[in-house]
Protein backbone atom coordinates (compact mmCIF):
# COMPACT_ATOMS: atom_id res chain seq x y z
CA UNK A 1 0.00 0.00 0.00
CA UNK A 2 1.34 3.46 -0.86
CA UNK A 3 2.64 5.62 1.95
CA UNK A 4 0.83 8.66 0.56
CA UNK A 5 -2.52 8.57 2.30
CA UNK A 6 -5.26 10.96 3.16
CA UNK A 7 -6.17 10.92 6.85
CA UNK A 8 -9.18 12.04 8.73
CA UNK A 9 -8.72 13.16 12.32
CA UNK A 10 -11.02 14.09 15.17
CA UNK A 11 -10.63 17.80 14.39
CA UNK A 12 -11.62 17.28 10.76
CA UNK A 13 -14.04 19.92 9.49
CA UNK A 14 -16.00 17.45 7.37
CA UNK A 15 -16.95 14.17 9.03
CA UNK A 16 -18.77 11.24 7.41
CA UNK A 17 -22.50 11.83 7.35
CA UNK A 18 -24.62 8.83 8.22
CA UNK A 19 -27.37 9.63 5.73
CA UNK A 20 -25.05 10.70 2.93
CA UNK A 21 -25.30 7.47 0.89
CA UNK A 22 -29.09 7.37 1.26
CA UNK A 23 -29.42 10.98 0.16
CA UNK A 24 -27.26 10.38 -2.88
CA UNK A 25 -29.19 7.24 -3.82
CA UNK A 26 -32.48 9.13 -3.62
CA UNK A 27 -31.04 11.82 -5.88
CA UNK A 28 -30.32 9.12 -8.46
CA UNK A 29 -34.01 8.13 -8.52
CA UNK A 30 -36.87 9.90 -10.26
CA UNK A 31 -39.75 8.64 -8.14
CA UNK A 32 -38.94 10.10 -4.72
CA UNK A 33 -39.48 13.82 -5.39
CA UNK A 34 -42.86 13.44 -7.20
CA UNK A 35 -44.11 10.99 -4.56
CA UNK A 36 -43.06 13.28 -1.72
CA UNK A 37 -44.71 16.25 -3.48
CA UNK A 38 -48.02 14.42 -3.90
CA UNK A 39 -48.02 13.30 -0.27
CA UNK A 40 -47.13 16.81 0.83
CA UNK A 41 -49.86 18.45 -1.25
CA UNK A 42 -52.41 16.03 0.23
CA UNK A 43 -51.43 17.15 3.73
CA UNK A 44 -51.60 20.81 2.70
CA UNK A 45 -55.03 20.21 1.17
CA UNK A 46 -56.30 18.72 4.45
CA UNK A 47 -55.14 21.84 6.29
CA UNK A 48 -56.69 24.14 3.66
CA UNK A 49 -59.96 22.19 3.79
CA UNK A 50 -60.11 22.56 7.57
CA UNK A 51 -59.46 26.31 7.25
CA UNK A 52 -62.31 26.64 4.74
CA UNK A 53 -64.66 24.70 7.02
CA UNK A 54 -63.65 26.82 10.01
CA UNK A 55 -64.29 29.99 8.00
CA UNK A 56 -67.80 28.87 7.06
CA UNK A 57 -68.59 27.83 10.64
CA UNK A 58 -67.40 31.20 11.93
CA UNK A 59 -69.59 33.10 9.45
CA UNK A 60 -72.59 30.92 10.27
CA UNK A 61 -72.09 31.51 13.98
CA UNK A 62 -72.06 35.26 13.29
CA UNK A 63 -75.15 34.98 11.09
CA UNK A 64 -73.34 36.52 8.12
CA UNK A 65 -75.11 34.45 5.49
CA UNK A 66 -74.71 37.12 2.79
CA UNK A 67 -70.94 36.70 2.88
CA UNK A 68 -71.35 32.94 2.66
CA UNK A 69 -73.57 33.37 -0.39
CA UNK A 70 -70.92 35.57 -2.02
CA UNK A 71 -68.29 32.93 -1.28
CA UNK A 72 -70.48 30.25 -2.82
CA UNK A 73 -70.80 32.28 -6.00
CA UNK A 74 -67.03 32.82 -6.04
CA UNK A 75 -66.55 29.09 -5.57
CA UNK A 76 -68.78 28.34 -8.56
CA UNK A 77 -66.65 30.61 -10.72
CA UNK A 78 -63.41 29.17 -9.33
CA UNK A 79 -64.62 25.64 -10.00
CA UNK A 80 -64.44 26.26 -13.74
CA UNK A 81 -60.87 27.47 -13.43
CA UNK A 82 -59.87 24.53 -11.23
CA UNK A 83 -61.39 22.07 -13.71
CA UNK A 84 -59.51 23.70 -16.59
CA UNK A 85 -56.26 23.59 -14.60
CA UNK A 86 -56.74 19.89 -13.88
CA UNK A 87 -57.12 19.11 -17.59
CA UNK A 88 -54.20 21.33 -18.61
CA UNK A 89 -51.82 19.83 -16.05
CA UNK A 90 -51.90 16.43 -17.71
CA UNK A 91 -50.95 18.06 -21.02
CA UNK A 92 -48.14 19.96 -19.32
CA UNK A 93 -46.87 16.77 -17.71
CA UNK A 94 -46.81 15.09 -21.12
CA UNK A 95 -44.85 18.01 -22.59
CA UNK A 96 -42.29 17.93 -19.77
CA UNK A 97 -41.86 14.18 -20.07
CA UNK A 98 -41.46 14.38 -23.87
CA UNK A 99 -38.85 17.16 -23.64
CA UNK A 100 -36.93 15.15 -21.06
CA UNK A 101 -36.85 12.04 -23.23
CA UNK A 102 -35.67 13.98 -26.29
CA UNK A 103 -32.97 15.77 -24.29
CA UNK A 104 -31.74 12.52 -22.75
CA UNK A 105 -31.64 10.79 -26.14
CA UNK A 106 -29.72 13.65 -27.75
CA UNK A 107 -27.23 13.92 -24.89
CA UNK A 108 -26.64 10.17 -24.86
CA UNK A 109 -25.93 10.07 -28.58
CA UNK A 110 -23.92 13.28 -28.82
CA UNK A 111 -21.80 13.08 -25.65
CA UNK A 112 -21.76 9.73 -23.83
CA UNK A 113 -24.45 7.52 -22.23
CA UNK A 114 -22.88 8.23 -18.83
CA UNK A 115 -24.08 11.86 -18.86
CA UNK A 116 -27.71 10.72 -18.75
CA UNK A 117 -27.43 10.69 -14.98
CA UNK A 118 -27.06 14.50 -15.09
CA UNK A 119 -30.65 14.68 -16.33
CA UNK A 120 -31.85 12.14 -13.79
CA UNK A 121 -30.23 14.12 -10.96
CA UNK A 122 -31.36 17.50 -12.26
CA UNK A 123 -33.16 19.27 -9.42
CA UNK A 124 -35.15 21.55 -11.71
CA UNK A 125 -36.45 18.60 -13.74
CA UNK A 126 -37.59 16.78 -10.62
CA UNK A 127 -39.06 19.94 -9.11
CA UNK A 128 -41.03 20.72 -12.27
CA UNK A 129 -42.37 17.20 -12.61
CA UNK A 130 -43.19 17.06 -8.89
CA UNK A 131 -45.00 20.41 -8.82
CA UNK A 132 -47.01 19.57 -11.94
CA UNK A 133 -48.14 16.26 -10.45
CA UNK A 134 -48.89 17.94 -7.12
CA UNK A 135 -50.96 20.61 -8.86
CA UNK A 136 -52.93 17.96 -10.73
CA UNK A 137 -53.59 16.00 -7.54
CA UNK A 138 -54.59 19.22 -5.77
CA UNK A 139 -57.15 20.10 -8.43
CA UNK A 140 -58.76 16.67 -8.07
CA UNK A 141 -58.92 17.06 -4.31
CA UNK A 142 -60.31 20.58 -4.51
CA UNK A 143 -63.05 19.47 -6.90
CA UNK A 144 -64.24 17.00 -4.26
CA UNK A 145 -64.65 19.83 -1.73
CA UNK A 146 -67.30 21.80 -3.61
CA UNK A 147 -70.68 21.76 -1.87
CA UNK A 148 -73.64 21.15 -4.16
CA UNK A 149 -76.05 22.75 -1.66
CA UNK A 150 -76.54 26.44 -2.56
CA UNK A 151 -78.17 27.30 0.80
CA UNK A 152 -75.74 29.38 2.92
CA UNK A 153 -77.33 28.01 6.11
CA UNK A 154 -76.64 24.40 5.12
CA UNK A 155 -73.19 24.90 3.55
CA UNK A 156 -70.42 23.02 5.33
CA UNK A 157 -67.41 24.25 3.38
CA UNK A 158 -66.53 26.74 0.69
CA UNK A 159 -63.17 25.96 -0.97
CA UNK A 160 -61.86 29.52 -0.79
CA UNK A 161 -58.40 28.79 0.62
CA UNK A 162 -58.16 25.69 -1.56
CA UNK A 163 -58.94 27.67 -4.71
CA UNK A 164 -56.34 30.30 -3.85
CA UNK A 165 -53.84 27.53 -3.14
CA UNK A 166 -54.59 26.01 -6.55
CA UNK A 167 -53.92 29.33 -8.28
CA UNK A 168 -50.63 29.66 -6.39
CA UNK A 169 -49.61 26.17 -7.51
CA UNK A 170 -50.49 27.05 -11.10
CA UNK A 171 -48.30 30.17 -10.94
CA UNK A 172 -45.48 28.11 -9.47
CA UNK A 173 -45.91 25.50 -12.20
CA UNK A 174 -45.63 28.10 -14.95
CA UNK A 175 -42.51 29.61 -13.36
CA UNK A 176 -40.88 26.20 -13.01
CA UNK A 177 -41.80 25.30 -16.58
CA UNK A 178 -39.88 28.33 -17.90
CA UNK A 179 -36.91 27.49 -15.66
CA UNK A 180 -37.07 23.85 -16.71
CA UNK A 181 -36.96 24.63 -20.44
CA UNK A 182 -34.01 26.96 -19.88
CA UNK A 183 -32.13 24.39 -17.78
CA UNK A 184 -32.82 21.60 -20.27
CA UNK A 185 -31.55 23.67 -23.18
CA UNK A 186 -28.38 24.38 -21.19
CA UNK A 187 -27.85 20.68 -20.48
CA UNK A 188 -28.10 19.94 -24.19
CA UNK A 189 -25.09 22.20 -24.86
CA UNK A 190 -21.78 20.43 -24.54
CA UNK A 191 -20.01 23.26 -22.71
CA UNK A 192 -22.57 23.23 -19.89
CA UNK A 193 -22.52 19.42 -19.68
CA UNK A 194 -18.74 19.43 -19.38
CA UNK A 195 -18.90 22.19 -16.76
CA UNK A 196 -21.43 20.16 -14.73
CA UNK A 197 -19.19 17.10 -14.84
CA UNK A 198 -16.22 19.15 -13.67
CA UNK A 199 -18.28 20.72 -10.87
CA UNK A 200 -19.30 17.26 -9.63
CA UNK A 201 -15.65 16.17 -9.68
CA UNK A 202 -14.60 19.19 -7.63
CA UNK A 203 -17.34 18.40 -5.11
CA UNK A 204 -16.04 14.85 -4.70
CA UNK A 205 -12.48 16.13 -4.23
CA UNK A 206 -13.65 18.70 -1.67
CA UNK A 207 -15.42 16.01 0.37
CA UNK A 208 -12.30 13.85 0.55
CA UNK A 209 -10.83 14.04 4.06
CA UNK A 210 -7.80 16.29 4.19
CA UNK A 211 -4.61 15.34 6.06
CA UNK A 212 -5.00 15.93 9.79
CA UNK A 213 -1.94 17.43 11.38
CA UNK A 214 0.47 15.53 9.13
CA UNK A 215 -0.43 12.22 10.77
CA UNK A 216 1.07 9.20 9.08
CA UNK A 217 -0.72 5.98 8.34
CA UNK A 218 -0.04 3.34 10.97
CA UNK A 219 1.08 -0.14 10.02
CA UNK A 220 -1.95 -2.31 9.52
CA UNK A 221 -0.20 -5.59 10.07
CA UNK A 222 -1.23 -8.84 8.47
CA UNK A 223 -4.76 -9.66 7.37
CA UNK A 224 -6.59 -11.65 10.04
CA UNK A 225 -9.87 -12.19 8.15
CA UNK A 226 -11.63 -11.49 4.89
CA UNK A 227 -15.19 -10.41 4.18
CA UNK A 228 -16.54 -11.59 0.82
CA UNK A 229 -19.23 -9.93 -1.24
CA UNK A 230 -22.45 -11.90 -0.90
CA UNK A 231 -24.86 -9.57 -2.71
CA UNK A 232 -25.72 -9.08 -6.33
CA UNK A 233 -23.09 -8.49 -8.99
CA UNK A 234 -22.61 -4.89 -9.96
CA UNK A 235 -20.57 -1.72 -9.63
CA UNK A 236 -19.47 -0.60 -6.17
CA UNK A 237 -21.24 2.77 -5.98
CA UNK A 238 -20.22 3.91 -2.50
CA UNK A 239 -19.63 2.76 1.06
CA UNK A 240 -21.29 3.88 4.28
CA UNK A 241 -18.18 5.31 5.90
CA UNK A 242 -19.74 6.16 9.27
CA UNK A 243 -21.23 2.68 9.65
CA UNK A 244 -17.99 0.88 8.78
CA UNK A 245 -16.00 3.06 11.18
CA UNK A 246 -18.56 2.39 13.92
CA UNK A 247 -18.47 -1.38 13.31
CA UNK A 248 -14.65 -1.47 13.24
CA UNK A 249 -14.45 0.51 16.49
CA UNK A 250 -17.00 -1.74 18.18
CA UNK A 251 -15.00 -4.88 17.28
CA UNK A 252 -11.57 -3.37 17.82
CA UNK A 253 -10.31 -3.95 14.27
CA UNK A 254 -9.25 -2.01 11.19
CA UNK A 255 -11.17 -2.57 7.96
CA UNK A 256 -9.54 -2.09 4.57
CA UNK A 257 -11.73 -1.81 1.50
CA UNK A 258 -10.26 -4.08 -1.18
CA UNK A 259 -11.98 -2.81 -4.37
CA UNK A 260 -12.08 0.83 -5.34
CA UNK A 261 -15.28 2.76 -5.81
CA UNK A 262 -16.37 2.06 -9.38
CA UNK A 263 -15.00 -1.51 -9.52
CA UNK A 264 -17.31 -4.28 -10.69
CA UNK A 265 -17.98 -6.88 -7.99
CA UNK A 266 -19.12 -10.46 -8.37
CA UNK A 267 -20.39 -12.59 -5.48
CA UNK A 268 -17.64 -14.32 -3.54
CA UNK A 269 -14.88 -11.80 -4.19
CA UNK A 270 -13.29 -10.20 -1.10
CA UNK A 271 -14.45 -6.68 -0.39
CA UNK A 272 -13.06 -6.03 3.10
CA UNK A 273 -9.79 -7.08 4.66
CA UNK A 274 -9.82 -7.23 8.46
CA UNK A 275 -6.68 -6.33 10.41
CA UNK A 276 -6.25 -7.01 14.11
CA UNK A 277 -9.09 -9.39 14.91
CA UNK A 278 -11.99 -11.49 13.73
CA UNK A 279 -14.35 -10.38 10.99
CA UNK A 280 -17.48 -8.53 12.19
CA UNK A 281 -20.75 -10.45 11.77
CA UNK A 282 -22.60 -10.11 8.50
CA UNK A 283 -25.57 -8.35 10.08
CA UNK A 284 -23.30 -5.56 11.34
CA UNK A 285 -22.07 -4.88 7.79
CA UNK A 286 -25.51 -4.96 6.20
CA UNK A 287 -26.13 -1.97 3.88
CA UNK A 288 -22.56 -0.76 4.41
CA UNK A 289 -21.66 -1.27 0.74
CA UNK A 290 -23.89 -0.15 -2.09
CA UNK A 291 -23.75 -2.04 -5.39
CA UNK A 292 -25.64 -0.86 -8.47
CA UNK A 293 -25.67 -1.04 -12.25
CA UNK A 294 -23.66 2.14 -12.89
CA UNK A 295 -21.06 4.38 -11.30
CA UNK A 296 -21.97 7.54 -9.42
CA UNK A 297 -20.07 10.67 -8.44
CA UNK A 298 -20.74 10.29 -4.73
CA UNK A 299 -17.35 8.85 -3.71
CA UNK A 300 -15.85 8.11 -7.12
CA UNK A 301 -12.90 10.43 -7.67
CA UNK A 302 -12.17 9.13 -11.18
CA UNK A 303 -15.70 9.13 -12.60
CA UNK A 304 -15.55 12.74 -13.81
CA UNK A 305 -12.35 12.09 -15.76
CA UNK A 306 -13.92 8.94 -17.20
CA UNK A 307 -16.87 10.93 -18.58
CA UNK A 308 -14.69 13.72 -19.94
CA UNK A 309 -12.46 11.17 -21.64
CA UNK A 310 -15.51 9.51 -23.19
CA UNK A 311 -16.75 12.86 -24.50
CA UNK A 312 -13.34 13.58 -26.01
CA UNK A 313 -13.18 10.15 -27.64
CA UNK A 314 -16.70 10.52 -29.06
CA UNK A 315 -15.79 13.93 -30.47
CA UNK A 316 -12.64 12.56 -32.16
CA UNK A 317 -14.38 9.59 -33.76
CA UNK A 318 -14.66 9.70 -37.58
CA UNK A 319 -18.45 9.68 -37.32
CA UNK A 320 -18.47 12.94 -35.31
CA UNK A 321 -15.14 14.62 -36.08
CA UNK A 322 -15.56 17.51 -33.61
CA UNK A 323 -12.10 18.37 -32.24
CA UNK A 324 -13.36 21.58 -30.62
CA UNK A 325 -15.49 19.52 -28.25
CA UNK A 326 -12.45 17.39 -27.46
CA UNK A 327 -10.53 20.55 -26.62
CA UNK A 328 -13.31 21.67 -24.28
CA UNK A 329 -13.18 18.30 -22.53
CA UNK A 330 -9.39 18.60 -22.21
CA UNK A 331 -9.79 22.03 -20.63
CA UNK A 332 -11.71 20.45 -17.75
CA UNK A 333 -9.39 17.44 -17.55
CA UNK A 334 -6.47 19.80 -17.02
CA UNK A 335 -8.48 21.78 -14.46
CA UNK A 336 -9.37 18.66 -12.45
CA UNK A 337 -5.80 17.34 -12.51
CA UNK A 338 -4.50 20.75 -11.49
CA UNK A 339 -6.86 20.69 -8.50
CA UNK A 340 -5.55 17.26 -7.48
CA UNK A 341 -1.91 17.93 -8.38
CA UNK A 342 -0.77 18.44 -4.78
CA UNK A 343 -3.41 16.41 -2.98
CA UNK A 344 -2.34 13.17 -1.28
CA UNK A 345 -3.88 10.28 -3.16
CA UNK A 346 -3.75 6.45 -3.28
CA UNK A 347 -5.78 5.86 -0.08
CA UNK A 348 -8.06 7.59 2.40
CA UNK A 349 -7.85 6.90 6.13
CA UNK A 350 -11.02 7.31 8.18
CA UNK A 351 -10.57 7.63 11.94
CA UNK A 352 -12.99 7.29 14.82
CA UNK A 353 -13.61 9.97 17.43
CA UNK A 354 -10.46 9.00 19.32
CA UNK A 355 -8.29 9.43 16.25
CA UNK A 356 -7.72 5.72 15.67
CA UNK A 357 -7.69 4.54 12.05
CA UNK A 358 -10.67 2.27 11.49
CA UNK A 359 -11.21 2.25 7.72
CA UNK A 360 -8.76 2.38 4.81
CA UNK A 361 -10.37 3.23 1.49
CA UNK A 362 -8.34 3.04 -1.75
CA UNK A 363 -8.57 5.86 -4.29
CA UNK A 364 -6.80 6.27 -7.65
CA UNK A 365 -3.21 7.44 -7.57
CA UNK A 366 -1.76 10.37 -9.52
CA UNK A 367 -0.38 8.29 -12.39
CA UNK A 368 -3.72 6.51 -12.79
CA UNK A 369 -5.64 9.78 -12.93
CA UNK A 370 -3.24 11.22 -15.50
CA UNK A 371 -3.56 8.11 -17.67
CA UNK A 372 -7.34 8.23 -17.37
CA UNK A 373 -7.49 11.84 -18.43
CA UNK A 374 -5.00 11.74 -21.32
CA UNK A 375 -4.18 8.24 -22.58
CA UNK A 376 -7.20 7.46 -24.75
CA UNK A 377 -7.63 10.99 -26.11
CA UNK A 378 -3.92 11.16 -26.87
CA UNK A 379 -4.09 7.90 -28.82
CA UNK A 380 -6.83 9.33 -31.07
CA UNK A 381 -5.52 12.88 -31.33
CA UNK A 382 -2.42 12.43 -33.48
CA UNK A 383 -4.28 13.42 -36.65
CA UNK A 384 -5.92 16.52 -35.15
CA UNK A 385 -3.49 19.44 -34.66
CA UNK A 386 -6.07 21.35 -32.64
CA UNK A 387 -6.19 18.60 -30.02
CA UNK A 388 -2.46 17.87 -29.95
CA UNK A 389 -1.66 21.56 -29.40
CA UNK A 390 -4.15 21.72 -26.52
CA UNK A 391 -2.78 18.50 -25.04
CA UNK A 392 0.76 19.83 -25.07
CA UNK A 393 -0.31 23.12 -23.49
CA UNK A 394 -2.20 21.26 -20.76
CA UNK A 395 0.72 18.96 -20.04
CA UNK A 396 3.10 21.93 -19.87
CA UNK A 397 0.81 23.76 -17.45
CA UNK A 398 0.56 20.71 -15.20
CA UNK A 399 4.34 20.26 -15.26
CA UNK A 400 4.62 23.72 -13.74
CA UNK A 401 2.13 22.89 -10.98
CA UNK A 402 2.96 19.38 -9.82
CA UNK A 403 5.75 18.49 -7.37
CA UNK A 404 8.85 16.83 -8.90
CA UNK A 405 7.82 13.29 -7.93
CA UNK A 406 4.64 13.61 -10.03
CA UNK A 407 6.23 14.81 -13.26
CA UNK A 408 7.02 11.37 -14.72
CA UNK A 409 3.53 10.44 -16.08
CA UNK A 410 3.16 13.89 -17.60
CA UNK A 411 6.54 13.68 -19.34
CA UNK A 412 5.69 10.18 -20.53
CA UNK A 413 2.46 11.34 -22.19
CA UNK A 414 4.22 14.32 -23.71
CA UNK A 415 6.84 12.10 -25.30
CA UNK A 416 4.28 9.57 -26.54
CA UNK A 417 2.27 12.39 -28.11
CA UNK A 418 5.36 13.74 -29.85
CA UNK A 419 6.17 10.31 -31.28
CA UNK A 420 2.59 9.81 -32.49
CA UNK A 421 2.55 13.19 -34.25
CA UNK A 422 5.89 12.52 -35.94
CA UNK A 423 4.52 9.24 -37.29
CA UNK A 424 1.28 10.85 -38.51
CA UNK A 425 2.18 14.32 -39.81
CA UNK A 426 3.39 14.13 -43.44
CA UNK A 427 5.81 17.09 -43.47
CA UNK A 428 8.14 18.79 -40.98
CA UNK A 429 6.00 21.93 -41.13
CA UNK A 430 2.89 19.97 -40.18
CA UNK A 431 4.76 18.30 -37.33
CA UNK A 432 6.05 21.62 -36.03
CA UNK A 433 2.56 23.13 -36.19
CA UNK A 434 0.92 20.17 -34.42
CA UNK A 435 3.54 20.20 -31.64
CA UNK A 436 3.18 23.89 -30.84
CA UNK A 437 1.45 24.24 -27.42
CA UNK A 438 -1.72 26.32 -27.56
CA UNK A 439 -4.37 26.53 -24.80
CA UNK A 440 -7.07 27.11 -27.43
CA UNK A 441 -5.88 24.45 -29.80
CA UNK A 442 -5.98 26.52 -32.96
CA UNK A 443 -8.21 29.23 -31.55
Amino acid sequence: MSDRMVTQGPLQRRRPRALSPLREHLRDTFWFAPTAAMVGVFVVWLVAQELDAALVRSLQDDGDYDTIADLLRFADDAKTVVSAVGSAMMTFIGVVFSISLVAVQMASGQFTPRVVRLFVRSRITKATFAVFLATFVLTLLVLTSYDSNPDPRAATSVPLVQSVLTLVMVALSLLLFVMYVNATLRLMRVSHVIARIAAESFRVAALMPAPAGGAEAPGLGSVTAWVAHDGQAGVLRDVHVARLVRVARGHGVVLRLVPRIGDFLVPGTPVLAVHGGAAPPRRALRYALSVGVERTFHQDLAFGLRQLSDIGLRALSPAVNDPTTAVQALDRVVQILATLSRRPLDAVLHRDRRGVVRLVQPVPGWAELVDLGFAEVRACAAGSPQVTRRLLAGLDDLLLLVPPERREPLLRHRELLRQAVERTAPTPADRAFALQPDRQGIG
